[in-house]
């Protein structure tokens, strides 16, 4: 069986990204990316994943968070993508429910090679700790457009913007733990024969 790992090094004048998976860890990871509530997440997002990350990222959080936040998207799209390889024998698709506290979040994606984002959400605060609550979805559509997924990400209620944060990087490591396990079968999950 292919190993299903990526190693991902992207710099530019605002960050410097390096980023490794393995998709078929047991979701340990050592992630620094400068932005301690973005680590936070990250890590969740790896647990619930099954997926090993390293991340190590430095941005020019001098100037805000945006740069960093973006790119670290790009990349873990990015690496996602070259560790699925050629898609055969995976169930491609992921739903999950998540529940936290007060607040409960969908995600459901597509591993389809059509990038696509719908998010339905809405927060608060701008700004929990370092992170600015706007880069939510500027996380998940840098993810989603560099990986090939369509991701479909649905606050459906809750109050805590913390709580609503958590759980959509929850659910979207759910959801693609789901979508990359092989299934048994060793074809293209797609009656194009192509993804």
């Amino acid at each position: 069986m292919v190993d299903r790992i990526s190693k991902i090094q992207r710099k530019t004048n605002e960050t410097n990204i390096m980023i490794e998976i393995n998709l078929d860890g047991s979701g340990k990871s050592e992630i620094n990316t400068g932005i301690a509530f973005l680590d936070h997440m990250l890590n969740l997002f790896s647990f619930h994943s099954k997926i090993d990350i390293n991340i190590l990222a430095d941005g020019d959080l001098e100037v805000c968070d945006h740069h960093t936040v973006e790119d670290i998207g790009i990349v873990l799209g990015l690496c996602l993508k070259e560790a699925l390889g050629d898609k055969k024998g995976i169930n491609r698709y992921g739903t999950f429910y998540l529940p936290m506290d007060e607040t409960l979040v969908l995600i459901s994606l597509d591993i389809s090679g059509r990038p696509f984002l719908v998010f339905d959400c809405e927060f608060k605060r701008e700004n929990i700790g370092g992170f600015s609550t706007e880069m939510v979805e500027e996380f998940f559509r840098a993810f989603a457009f560099n990986a090939g997924v369509t991701l479909h990400c649905k606050l459906l209620y809750g109050s805590n913007d913390h709580h609503k944060i958590e759980a959509l990087f929850k659910g979207l490591g759910r959801a693609i733990n789901e979508a990359k396990e092989r299934n048994g079968f060793n074809d293209i999950p797609s009656t194009k024969g192509l993804i």
